[in-house]
């Protein structure tokens, strides 16, 4: 048994379906099992920047967040204590607090912190932990695009949001005889676009580690108007690079609009467009990103009280394992354009604009 005393929570990144489960089970099993105090820490590391702002979590905090969307912490995309931004003076300058940021945790007794995050929050929490704090990592991203984990927890949240909204859109695009473009989240890779582009029944995916050109894109609605189909959804993740093979008209600073405005041109259909932005981060979690991110809170406090400092818990296969975070991060998951998953979409019909 380690010698772990007291716990803290961070909450770093975009928000996601499940962060809250995480803070329960933690918080939970921390308390139950091992007997120690837990500390949220608010806003990312904001709460380990100004102290003040840290609280006790208990039992009766957490009761009843299972189910709710966001984070009961607090979330912040810009809390970097490595290269912390401030103004004095009129002029913004980057200052380097991270030993101010160790010293306040253990101000507070802080034992060892609980980061739940993406790639970029499990670097800050690695570097920490290189300056003596002692992290464990969660992984978290609706994007589930990091490599270490086969899943994160929000993906299937979001997939199950992205999904409906391609069916309700479904039946106006058919009524319309309408091009309906979804513009969804996937900033470097592309699994919800991929995932629930398929469960959804899309006619075209276009996700950033397939190259695709308008030209082809325009080939294919005139190809389902030859077999009587008047109508096609394109999916677009958010990441996809514009195509130089058609000029730029803007009508929207989103990538949906701007594909949207040239398949308008080129394919000379009525086209919409709709941008389901944050909408896919919010709401009540599924209950499989219930269930995993349980697994991780528990997992992490486990892990904690093995001493494994530095680690993160991932899903591998049908198991909790713990990872080094200095080979998780900085590696992202692609959809492999020759995979199963792609090819099993061409068999069935969906184009990828190549």
């Amino acid at each position: 048994m380690s010698d772990i005393r007291c716990i803290g929570i961070a909450t770093g990144g975009g928000d996601a379906p499940g962060l809250n489960a995480v803070i329960r089970a933690a918080t939970k099993a921390a308390i139950l099992k091992y007997g120690w105090k837990v500390i949220g820490i608010p806003d990312g590391f904001d709460g380990l920047i100004w102290p003040e702002k840290s609280f006790e979590l208990t039992l009766k905090g957490v009761s009843g967040i299972l189910p709710r969307g966001g984070t009961i912490l607090g979330t912040t995309n810009r809390g970097d204590p490595f290269h912390y931004k401030s103004v004095e003076d009129g002029k913004e300058i980057v200052r380097d607090i991270s030993g101010q940021v160790v010293e306040n945790a253990r101000k507070l007794g802080i034992d060892a912190i609980i980061t739940i995050g993406g790639d970029g929050s499990q670097k800050i929490g690695h570097d920490l932990f290189l300056k003596g704090l002692k992290v464990v990592g969660v992984p978290k991203t609706i994007d589930n695009d990091l490599s270490a984990t086969q899943v994160t927890f929000g993906f299937d949240t979001a997939l199950h949001t992205v999904t409906d909204a391609i069916d309700k859109i479904h039946t106006t695009a058919e009524s319309h005889h309408r091009v309906m473009v979804v513009e969804v989240m996937g900033r470097d890779c592309g699994w919800i676009a991929i995932e629930a582009g398929i469960a959804g029944g899309a006619h075209i995916i276009l996700i950033p580690e397939i190259p695709f050109t308008i030209e082809r894109v325009c080939q294919y609605i005139a190809e389902r108007e030859k077999t009587g189909k008047y109508f096609t959804i394109v999916v677009v993740a958010e990441g996809v690079k514009y195509p130089l093979d058609f000029p730029e008209r803007r009508r929207g600073s989103t990538i949906g609009n701007l594909i949207g405005d040239a398949l308008a041109t080129g394919a000379k259909k009525e086209v919409r467009v709709s941008v389901l932005g944050h909408i896919q981060r919010g709401g009540t979690p599924s209950p499989f990103d219930r269930i995993l991110a349980t697994r991780f809170g528990v997992a992490a406090v486990d892990l904690i009280a093995a001493g494994g400092f530095g680690m993160m818990v991932a899903l591998h296969g049908d198991s909790i394992v713990s990872v080094d975070v200095a080979h998780a991060i900085g590696h992202l998951k692609s959809v492999d354009p020759q995979g199963e998953l792609v090819r099993m979409a061409r068999a069935i019909g969906i184009g990828f604009g190549d």
